[in-house]
């Protein structure tokens, strides 16, 4: 089954987090990002991914929940953040925040982009210069114009959504792509400076990275016990009384 991220925020609430693995095994890491995705369903996570690149060392776990109050979604952020702390001496927490959907679109003609165990991705982003006069509004309504213009020649695309970053002034461009192949031709064939046009006096841009998905909530877990790990499960009975 596929998990999607949707090309709006009417409904959801997006969170993500970027790792960078410490420990030889990597896969010890993403296991344990399984366990951890389990226990955010008791935070009402309705589903997660998680993507590893392909080109470096870095990791990114994705979850949405239903749209909550202010107070709430800060309740879920603290008790997100005490989680991760706890997978610290497997990884290094480079960034986490919390997302906001404002734009995308898909080759299918569909609302939201759907992805799957094996499927490629990539992410690409600009951050809004310090010592610009764009406003943070204005550039957010650029950067999803410049999108719309080229995802229809972006041959292999499947689906793509524009995020704005809720504690700082970055738009994350997120693409799905038909095959691997697909997303290195339009990579290594693009000017990516370029096609910021105008805007790239005002913006930095920050390189595509490429990742595979390696797991989605919805794949089969029966495998897995619910809550095995220790660095998880003291937070279980906390948690769910604070929400209560």
């Amino acid at each position: 089954m596929a998990c999607f991220m949707p090309f709006s925020n009417k409904n959801l609430d997006i969170f993500m987090c970027v790792l960078r693995p410490t420990v030889a095994i990597v896969d010890d890491l993403l296991h344990s990002l399984k366990h951890f995705s389990f226990f955010t369903q008791t935070l009402g996570c309705i589903h997660s991914s998680i993507f590893n690149s392909l080109h470096g060392s870095m990791i990114v776990w994705y979850g949405a929940w239903i749209k909550r109050s202010s107070e709430n979604k800060k309740l879920l952020y603290e008790a997100i953040l005490s989680a991760l702390m706890n997978l610290q001496d497997m990884a290094v927490l480079l960034n986490h925040n919390f997302m906001v959907a404002y734009g995308g679109m898909a080759s299918d003609r569909s609302l939201a982009a759907k992805f799957s165990t094996g499927d490629t991705i990539c992410f690409s982003s600009n951050r809004l210069l310090s010592n610009t006069k764009l406003n943070e509004q204005d550039f957010g309504y650029a950067c999803f114009s410049i999108f719309q213009s080229y995802f229809p020649t972006m041959d292999g695309a499947v689906a793509g959504v524009c995020l704005k970053c809720e504690s700082q002034p970055m738009v994350v461009n997120f693409y799905v792509w038909k095959n691997l192949q697909s997303c290195y031709s339009f990579l290594l064939n693009n000017d990516h400076q370029e096609m910021l046009g105008c805007f790239r006096d005002d913006t930095l841009f920050l390189k595509y990275d490429v990742y595979k998905v390696v797991y989605v909530s919805a794949d089969d877990v029966s495998t897995f016990q619910y809550y095995p790990h220790k660095l998880l499960e003291n937070h279980v009975s906390n948690v769910v009384e604070d929400f209560e």
